[in-house]
């Protein structure tokens, strides 16, 4: 592969696949990026009407793609048992309300972990100059934006159930999104300008081996071909 388009779809591979597996990994283990966040207004707002399941006053509930996490007025976390489709569940104090998140909801975001392993398996592709080899990176690339594309896709809709969600408790609930949520769309922007670049990459290269051969004519009259060599 031509050495201008191979070094950059390197190094945009490589950047896609660590904020990848950032957001794969996320909580409990990297609490500063989850996906989605909600506050619940002033300290005052949230000691008067609402605990969790567990008693603790809610401040904050932090999403991730393995765990969700709930922080109470001095800062301490409590974080769910880690695991694929995982719920959690806030009452009011009078438990007359509750915001739930079930596990058909978190369950789709097990294609953050997906996109992370072929995004390494495009990486791998794409440090050979084998003109095969990168044809298959650039699919790989592709393959893995698409991939995270659609886990994009379910963090906007996780991200729309919850604020609903949180909105029902009546306490001033504010959902937004969270760190987690814009890596993941970088990595997709990062995704589709690897597969662009190793594809032209590939295709510069095919068209820089490509020979061209010339026959040599001979000039001269109609009675040059009768001569005798």
């Amino acid at each position: 592969m031509s050495r201008a388009f191979c070094i950059p779809g390197v190094v945009f591979l490589f950047c896609a696949l660590v904020l990848s597996f950032l957001v794969s990994v996320s909580l409990p283990f990297l609490p500063a990026l989850d996906i989605v966040r909600t506050h619940f207004g002033d300290t005052q707002d949230i000691q008067q009407f609402v605990t969790n399941s567990t008693g603790i006053e809610e401040v904050r509930a932090d999403l991730g793609s393995r765990s969700a996490c709930y922080y109470d007025p001095k800062g301490d976390r409590t974080c769910l048992p880690t695991g694929h489709a995982y719920s959690f569940e806030i009452h009011n104090q009078k438990q007359s309300v509750t915001a739930l998140v079930d596990p058909s909801w978190t369950r789709g975001l097990a294609v953050h972990p997906v996109a992370t392993g072929v995004t390494f398996l495009a990486l791998l592709f794409s440090l050979s100059t084998h003109i095969t080899v990168t044809l298959i990176a650039s699919l790989l690339s592709f393959l893995a934006a698409l991939l995270t594309l659609i886990a994009f896709a379910i963090d906007i809709a996780l991200l729309g159930l919850t604020r609903h969600e949180m909105n029902k408790l009546a306490v001033g609930a504010h959902t937004i999104t969270a760190p987690g949520f814009w890596m993941t769309f970088v990595s997709l922007i990062l995704l589709l300008l690897a597969g662009c670049t190793v594809c032209f990459g590939r295709r510069r290269a095919r068209m820089s081996g490509a020979t061209t051969t010339s026959y040599p004519m001979k000039s001269g009259g109609f009675f040059s071909r009768f001569r005798r060599n």
